[in-house]
């Protein structure tokens, strides 16, 4: 990276906060804690009769821990999220003539079918400053190759590694290549909306001078293939963007995904990249945060890829990025005890796996139990979280349904495939991502799977 490239990053971030005025996030932070802590406590008193009746099958201590784990815990999260998004306001950006320079990382592996119309998204970008698109071949052995070699974007350059040595291999490739004081790692198999780097950039710049990375929106782009992919839109579009949208505002989204990111580039270095491990993005993002820095979320920097569409492909995807976590937690444990207000995130992620345990072995047999009119562990008193949950589901609809019509996008209809995914998601993801957290803590071995 370039003295130059450096110095018009800077002038740019100072041109786009001129006249910022910052309103401190952490009177939300206290408000949302606050009426979340009084939502659990309620909870916990009406759950009493439930916890009595419980005892006396499997005892106080595991009757409570029960309870906790799949009602008065989530509940307190579900509360927090609410408070949170009512709280977000997202600051507009103002417009700049200066738009900093940008190195884009594309690993490829085997990308035959995409690998050209990602590259077409990046050129249809109305971006005014300088790019470079740094290609990694990773060993590919289908037609990839030969697909880069049809085209000569001058921005393009291509890197063939002989052989597939794994994502974070081939990034670290590329970063060693980066010119520009900006880079964005893209998946291979992905489509840039319409200014999503304009977007993006403009997110970057007019953030707090300690944001390293921001994250970019990533819906589904093979949605219409199956029910499988059909449930993950909805994940995408409500789940993941809400809680990065949350996690922006209280200052540290926790993973800037490798398909779709925008880091500074003496930052990564700075890391020392990306870790060889299945985790890859999530591992990269907790030493940014480690390190003192600050990651973002950009809502309306699109960018649509294609999603698992089989159910074994979907489980395997989830099962990685469990074992990503686990990963995370392993190196960059520290942030456990760093005082900030993205703590009460890293400690959410340290509880998910015994949360995950307890909703597997406890709540999915109580319903199967329910079925037969014993109500010891899901029951009358569950339906209680229901008025919340619809609450959570309105309230994301209403944000990103705003956000879609801002973008000129319009919101597919697929009810049938949002009653999957808000009443049978959970039995089916949190089983599985308990077995990618048991998996990565017994240490079985590793395999890509899918992205």
């Amino acid at each position: 990276m370039t003295h130059s490239s450096s110095s018009r990053l800077d002038t740019a971030r100072d041109a786009t906060k001129a006249g910022k005025r910052y309103v401190t996030v952490r009177l939300k932070f206290a408000l949302a804690l606050i009426v979340a802590s009084a939502w659990a406590i309620l909870s916990y008193k009406i759950a009493q009769r439930w916890i009595s009746e419980l005892s006396g099958i499997i005892g106080e201590p595991l009757a409570i821990l029960v309870i906790l784990g799949i009602a008065i815990l989530p509940g307190f999260m579900n509360a927090f999220l609410v408070i949170g998004l009512l709280l977000d306001r997202r600051p507009r950006r103002k417009p700049t003539s200066l738009h900093p320079d940008i190195t884009f990382l594309v690993a490829a592996y085997n990308e035959e079918d995409s690998i050209l119309s990602t590259l077409k998204s990046i050129e249809m970008q109305n971006y005014g400053g300088q790019i470079e698109v740094i290609v990694i071949n990773d060993g590919s052995t289908d037609s990839t190759m030969e697909k880069l070699g049809s085209v000569s974007y001058p921005w393009l350059h291509v890197i063939d590694l002989p052989k597939n040595g794994g994502k974070a291999n081939a990034l670290n490739a590329g970063l060693e290549q980066a010119s520009f004081a900006l880079t964005i790692t893209l998946d291979a198999d992905s489509y840039l909306y319409a200014n999503a780097l304009t977007h993006i950039a403009g997110r970057f710049l007019g953030d707090p001078d300690n944001t390293a990375a921001v994250a970019g929106a990533v819906l589904v782009r093979n949605s219409r293939l199956n029910l499988v992919t059909q449930i993950q839109e909805w994940d995408y579009f409500h789940g993941i963007a809400a809680v990065k949208r949350l996690q922006s505002l209280f200052q540290g989204t926790l993973v800037a995904q490798g398909a779709f990111s925008i880091y500074r580039t003496d930052v990564l270095r700075e890391v020392g990249g990306w870790r060889n491990c299945v985790g890859e993005d999530i591992v990269l993002t907790w030493a940014i945060l480690e390190h003192g820095y600050r990651v973002g979320y950009c809502e309306d920097a699109c960018l649509f890829t294609n999603t698992p569409f089989t159910f074994q492909q979907f489980i395997r995807q989830r099962q990685r990025w469990s074992r990503g976590l686990i990963e995370a937690f392993k190196h960059h444990w520290p942030l456990l005890f760093r005082f900030r207000m993205i703590t009460i995130f890293i400690w959410w992620n340290l509880l998910f796996p015994l949360l995950d345990f307890i909703y597997t072995f406890t709540f999915v047999p109580g319903i199967i139990l329910a079925l037969f009119g014993y109500y010891w562990l899901a029951g009358p008193m569950t339906l209680l979280v229901l008025p919340l949950a619809m609450l959570v589901n309105y309230l994301i609809y209403s944000i990103q349904s705003k956000m879609f019509t801002e973008q000129g996008l319009k919101v597919r209809n697929n009810p049938v495939a949002f009653v999957f995914y808000a009443l049978f998601y959970g039995v089916i993801l949190q089983p599985v991502c308990f077995i990618g957290y048991l998996s990565e803590i017994l240490g079985t071995r590793k395999s890509w799977g899918t992205k």
